[in-house]
C-alpha cells in the first residue's frame, strides 16, 4: 500500500485522566474512530495533500489509519504545550518528500511549528542534494531550497495549549493522515 493523499489535522484535550485526554485530542482532531497505525515520516511519491474536511469524509469508524503524529502531553497547571508536523514535498512527483514531528515545552506555536517544517525541509533538500549551509537561519536556508527548483512546498500544522489550571491532563496532538 503507497498512500495517494494526506491531510493535517490538530487537537486538544483536557480532562482528568490522561488517556481520556488523548481521546478528546483525537476527537477535536476529527480522527477519534480509527484504529491509528503510527508509521514513519516519508510523504510518498504521487501522493497529494487534500483539504481536512476532505480527508475526514474519507474515514469510516473503525477504519486502519496510518498517520504520522507528534503528541504532547502534561498535568502541569499553565505548562506550555506543543505538538507540531512539518511537511517537505518535492517538485517532481515521482520523488519522495518527508514529514517531521516535533513536540516540546515552553515554545510558541509558531516556533515549534517553524522548527518542524526546516525539519522535513533538511531532510528533504539532503536527500536532493540542495547545498546549503546548516547554520544559517531557518528564513535563509529556506530561501535557498526553493530557488533551487526541487521544493515544491514546505508547511506545517501545530497545536499548543498551557496545561489546566486546576492540574487536569492536557494533550496536543498535530498529525499527518495518510490514505489509499
Amino acid at each position: 500500500m503507497v498512500p495517494t493523499k494526506i491531510f493535517l489535522v490538530k487537537g486538544v484535550g483536557t480532562h482528568k485522566d490522561k488517556l481520556a485526554s488523548f481521546e478528546l485530542a483525537l476527537r477535536s482532531a476529527g480522527i477519534e474512530k480509527c484504529n491509528l497505525v503510527y508509521v514513519s515520516s516519508i510523504f510518498p511519491p504521487g501522493c497529494r495533500m487534500i483539504s481536512r474536511e476532505e480527508g475526514l469524509k474519507e474515514l469510516r469508524p473503525g477504519q486502519i489509519t496510518f498517520c504520522v503524529m507528534a503528541k504532547n502531553e502534561t498535568n502541569e497547571p499553565n505548562r506550555l504545550i506543543v505538538s507540531a508536523i512539518g511537511l517537505a514535498m518535492p517538485k517532481e512527483s515521482e520523488n519522495y518528500g518527508y514529514l517531521s514531528e516535533h513536540h516540546s515545552f515552553g515554545e510558541t506555536a509558531e516556533k515549534a511549528g517553524e522548527y518542524a517544517e526546516d525539519l522535513a525541509a533538511t531532510m528533504l533538500a539532503t536527500t536532493l542534494g540542495i547545498e546549503f549551509d546548516l547554520e544559517k537561519a531557518w528564513d535563509e536556508r529556506e530561501q535557498v531550497y526553493k530557488a533551487s527548483g526541487k521544493i515544491l512546498k514546505t508547511t506545517h500544522l501545530c497545536q499548543s495549549a498551557e496545561g489546566s489550571k486546576l492540574g487536569l491532563w492536557t494533550t496536543v496532538i498535530s498529525a499527518a493522515i495518510l490514505l489509499e
